[in-house]
């Protein structure tokens, strides 16, 4: 991602020096450079030579695994740089880590930004969405680069400045949970149409074709299309089939995760989807399940036709809710810290780029511009009305895969947060008396303020002796 990103830059026509610790990486940067253009890109074989290449107020890009490499890469830079310069962390890092460094370099006079980049290699390299937070001093120094380097939409290059200290972090660490459960609810959408719907992968590279042409049209849903149609090169069929069922992760999902439950966000679609990521990685103890609950599964008969288009409104509909949670999530930390972020805003930079990015994303930026304070996307009038249509169908997907033996965590969790959010009283007045009647928590009375408690079981029992005596 480093080399492609210092490529998009130097492209655009911005003198750029790399440097990095393998002298065989700079060589091939340097010699794409020329290749794909030329391009005025200079490389580096030390710290010193490298920063001391760059006109001052320096900014210096550094794309290395987040945790202690990128410390010790500070460490190696900021020796050489001087008051006024800038270092800019691309990396998925932890946003108290940006806090903490933001603090460390002021010692010396330096600015610091933690910039999240979405969109992998092809979008460092051809436009990412850029989540810069922290020096709005060091923002502005690359402004116009970061504007030109980004993912370009209709209403402006995918790049903000997202708030002060690690909000920028903070943000792409949602994104990527977002991301999470987007994921999970795609396999799920093949999972339930392969396997109750007994769908080929041709035709379901069809059908996920078709869907990107319409509400659900997004780079995720575009590349599973594509998945579909490629042909294992070492055996028959496609290689979609011959790939192990265990999906890795960085740390991100579960980040956000963990902020959910800091913060006491309901965030469910997201949290199903890391559960499923840990889940996936039990393949001996699976299979062995598997052998042993054979035939727990039933099969019921669902016309295809019906089944096909019940699950696209199922997807979108859960896929709303996990953008929902994860805005949610976004507006509560912006309270806690003072970020004031922008959510519409945040919607519009993952309009391109990024791995989230989907035509929804207007309507969601849409939402917030119409009520800045939006309590959910859910009560945006436009996703309610949507919602609401697509519930039976919804409804009937997961009651499908229930009765098939078809695990479907994330769509089932987003509806039981769609279910418990529009309810107007929930069964939460049994779970707090509960609470009273063995901690002594307190209630509050839905007629008359206050707190109060009362002794449960001393009156349950009178009650009952009350009830024996008037029998005798």
């Amino acid at each position: 991602m480093g080399q492609n990103l210092a490529l998009n830059i130097a492209e655009k026509g911005f003198p750029i020096s790399v440097y990095n610790r393998t002298t065989s990486k700079v060589d091939e940067t340097l010699q794409r450079a020329q290749n794909e253009g030329p391009f005025p890109l200079s490389g580096h074989y030390t710290p010193r030579d490298f920063v001391l290449s760059l006109q001052r107020p320096r900014s210096v890009i550094i794309l290395v695994k987040a945790g202690s490499p990128v410390d010790q890469t500070i460490a190696a830079l900021s020796e050489h740089m001087e008051s006024g310069d800038c270092i800019i962390d691309g990396g998925n890092e932890w946003y108290e880590n940006t806090e903490r460094r933001i603090q460390e370099v002021s010692n010396r006079g330096i600015l610091y930004l933690g910039m999240g980049v979405s969109g992998g290699e092809e979008g460092a390299r051809n436009g990412p969405s850029l989540m810069p937070g922290g020096s709005f001093e060091a923002y502005n120094n690359i402004k116009d680069i970061l504007e030109k380097v980004a993912a370009q939409v209709e209403d402006g290059p995918c790049v903000t400045y997202i708030g002060e200290g690690g909000a920028g972090n903070f943000v792409k660490m949602v994104h990527n949970g977002i991301e999470y459960g987007d994921m999970q609810l795609i396999s799920e959408a093949y999972d339930v149409l392969k396997n109750v719907g007994g769908l080929s992968n041709e035709e379901l590279g069809e059908i996920f074709g078709e869907w990107n042409r319409g509400e659900l049209e997004s780079f995720l849903i575009e590349i599973t299309s594509d998945i579909f149609k490629v042909k294992d090169d070492l055996a028959d069929g496609e290689l979609v089939d011959k790939i192990l069922d265990k999906t890795g992760m960085k740390g991100t999902g579960k980040w956000t995760v963990q902020q959910a439950a800091e913060l006491s966000v309901a965030a469910p679609t997201i949290a199903a989807s890391l559960d499923c990521r840990y889940l996936s990685g039990l393949k001996e103890e699976r299979e062995n399940a598997a052998e042993i609950l054979k035939e727990a599964g039933l099969k019921e008969e669902v016309g295809a036709k019906r089944l096909i288009d019940d699950v696209r409104q199922a997807l979108y509909a859960s896929k709303i809710c996990s953008y929902a949670q994860g805005m949610n999530l976004l507006r509560a930390k912006s309270i806690e810290k003072g970020w004031n972020l922008n959510l519409g805003e945040m919607a519009r930079i993952w309009k391109g780029g990024c791995i989230i990015r989907a035509v929804f994303l207007d309507r969601i930026k849409q939402a917030y511009q119409r009520n800045p304070n939006l309590a959910s996307l859910i009560v945006d009038p436009e996703f309610a009305k949507e919602m609401v249509q697509r519930q039976a169908a919804w409804r009937r997907v997961v009651g499908t895969a229930i009765s098939a033996g078809i695990s479907t965590p994330g769509m089932c969790a987003s509806l039981a947060y769609f279910d418990t959010y529009r309810r107007a009283r929930l069964p939460a007045n049994l779970v707090q008396a509960q609470r009273d009647l063995f901690g002594a928590h307190t209630y509050e009375r839905v007629d008359r303020p206050g707190a109060f408690h009362t002794e449960w079981t001393k009156l349950a029992r009178n009650s009952n002796a009350a009830g024996v005596h008037a029998l005798n």
